[in-house]
């Protein structure tokens, strides 16, 4: 077997449904951290890693995904025009940055069947997968020692991270044995988000892989398990009791910088995380965000809803196609019951209007 590893994987198929209305349209990778959208730190990784052969498992409605990795001339000529050099180089950095592939994943059966839809194009060496959930801080090294623990022990390898046992269950989280080396170990088991209280550690899988070709075999075998989806960790599971044939399992203990954009608050904190490491905002967006948390303090304030911005307007009614207003000076009730204000003969006009809009 050949253990140079070339290709990374990046299923990226998934709706983004944690983050609408603001995905209704694009894709939750798409989603900017600072100036970059989420996926290009995660390319940017791979490639640092030295895989430049990355293969992006996409869905419908994905096509911001190909087009942001793709030239844009009009785009490239507006900023040459104007001598925009830098940003002209951040444009060119995306779309010069690996050789990128794309594969449809089709029904979405889970991560295991994302992972086996790479089969084609990886053929039988190792390679990498990344999920775009988990952005690794530049400054720490993951995936390049994954890789060379894995052509080490030739065995497949995935990132661990020590979590709070309290929130152990929304993870799989792995049985090991230690090994000769400090941030390695041995998984003999893993367990796929385990009722609470029941984890066998706290070393959580966090969405780094370097997989033996082998995991295509186990894939194609694997039911489905947990919400009816075919589950990368049953696979890893298996090949971990089976090291003969497939290698076994090996982890890579993680204690270096990891952002979760997996949910709306986390995203955020990545957000603020990153920005205030960056030498050109780094500074200035420090200090404004120590005067603001020391101005807001714990002070109380009216929360704002996240429905801000809709406008409750009555319904047309399905029978007659209009609403029926009281006219000249009818009142409307106020929300305790009680007459309120007159409605106006123009005031209802003009929400017969906004209500057929809304329709």
């Amino acid at each position: 077997m050949v253990f140079q590893i070339t290709k990374a994987v990046i299923p990226a198929a998934g709706l983004g449904t944690r983050f609408l209305p603001a995905t209704k349209a694009m894709p939750k990778e798409m989603l900017p951290v600072v100036d970059k959208p989420a996926i290009q730190y995660v390319v940017e990784e791979a490639v640092s890693a030295g895989l430049h052969d990355v293969l992006m498992i996409t869905g419908r409605n994905k096509n911001a995904l190909e087009n942001h990795f793709d030239r844009q001339g009009e785009l490239e000529a507006r900023l040459q025009h104007k001598g925009d050099t830098e940003r002209l180089a951040q444009v060119e950095w995306a779309s010069h940055l690996a050789d990128m592939h794309y594969v449809r994943q089709g029904d979405p059966l889970g991560l295991g069947h994302a992972v086996l839809r790479a089969k084609m194009h990886v053929g039988r060496e190792m390679f990498a997968v990344l999920l775009g959930d988990d952005i690794i801080d530049p400054r720490d090294v993951l995936l390049s020692r994954m890789i060379e623990v894995a052509a080490e022990k030739h065995a497949t390898v995935v990132a661990l991270l020590e979590v709070d046992p309290s929130v152990a269950h929304m993870y799989g989280v792995a049985t090991v044995e230690p090994s000769d080396a400090d941030d390695v170990v041995r998984i003999t088991g893993l367990v796929e988000k385990p009722p609470a209280g029941t984890a066998p550690s706290n070393l959580a899988v966090i969405g780094r892989y370097v997989l033996r070709p082998e995991v295509f075999d186990v894939l194609e075998q694997t039911p489905a398990g947990k919400g009816g989806e075919i589950q990368l960790t049953d696979a890893l599971q298996a090949m971990s009791t089976a090291p003969d044939w497939t290698g076994g399992v090996y982890g890579v203990v993680f204690r270096g910088r990891r952002y979760d954009t997996g949910d709306k608050l986390d995203y955020i904190k990545a957000i603020v995380q990153l920005a205030a490491d960056r030498d050109d905002l780094g500074g200035e967006f420090r200090s404004w965000l120590k005067e603001f948390t020391g101005r807001i303090g714990d002070r109380v304030t009216e929360p704002v809803s996240s429905q801000t911005g809709a406008i409750p307007v009555q319904r047309l009614s399905t029978h007659t196609g209009a609403i029926p207003v009281q006219r000249n000076g009818g009142s409307r009730p106020d929300a305790g019951g009680a007459a309120a204000s007159p409605i106006s003969a123009d005031e209802a006009d003009q929400s017969s209007v906004e209500a057929a809009l809304t329709d």
